[in-house]
């Protein structure tokens, strides 16, 4: 399961002509913390390219709460799939931190993919990046523990968004419980008991909004269920023996 998108971004793998046409059809907005930039089940279909700074994508769920489905950076864009197939919005997007932007029509977005071939095949391959970690996380809601699912994102996010120290490894991105919550499908309660476990064997540490990796080993020995709590090996034997 993946919170995060390819290794290359949308704009990062256009041509740089076309990454700066792109750009040129919309406006720039900034976002401040905490603002929702798309909202689900809206009708709108502009585009956003991020420039610089975190979101994150989630849904409502029905008993009121959210499931944070990725986190989007500096190169990619959000709100794709209303532009394509005009229908409401999906998911709504969230600025983590601040988050710069350029917002681009969605009649302009799909006429630059109508000339643009090589952009048309990026989105595509995006969309279908996006489907088959959706499948992936429905698989791990169904057979994963909290804490390997809670493991398996803190190793996600030390390598794709973490900042080496003498202490570890330190998350750069800044959230909170139940930020972590929504995004493993667990309750806040639950992701409170799996970190506490974690800080008791020494795999990570944490304060407010901050989370260091002390023994990244061990983390990923957890998230692939290949490690009990306390860093022991699982049990490998085969039913019945």
């Amino acid at each position: 399961m993946s919170l995060f998108g390819q290794d290359r971004s949308f704009l990062h793998a256009l041509p740089a002509a076309d990454r700066r046409s792109l750009i040129a059809e919309g406006a720039r907005r900034v976002y401040e913390p905490g603002e929702v930039m798309i909202r689900e089940r809206d009708t709108t279909a502009f585009v956003l390219a991020l420039l610089s700074g975190w979101s994150v994508v989630s849904v409502g769920t029905e008993r009121g709460s959210r499931l944070i489905l990725a986190l989007r950076g500096a190169g990619e864009v959000v709100g794709d799939l209303a532009a394509v197939d005009r229908r409401p919005r999906s998911a709504s997007v969230t600025a983590l931190g601040r988050v710069e932007a350029v917002a681009i029509s969605g009649d302009r977005f799909r006429r630059f993919l109508a000339v643009r071939p090589h952009a048309t095949s990026l989105i595509m391959r995006q969309l279908a990046t996006r489907l088959r970690s959706a499948d992936v996380e429905r698989r791990a809601l169904a057979s994963e523990t909290v804490l390997q699912r809670l493991a398996a994102r803190l190793v996600e996010l030390a390598e794709r968004a973490g900042r080496r120290a003498e202490a570890g490894t330190v998350l750069e991105l800044p959230l909170p419980q139940h930020d972590l919550a929504a995004a493993i499908g667990a309750t806040r309660e639950a992701v409170a008991k799996a970190l506490r476990l974690l800080r008791e064997q020494d795999v990570v540490r944490t304060a407010n909004r901050t989370v260091v990796v002390i023994d990244m080993r061990v983390l990923v020995l957890l998230a692939e269920g290949r490690a009990r709590p306390g860093g022991e090996p699982a049990d490998e034997s085969p039913p019945g023996v």
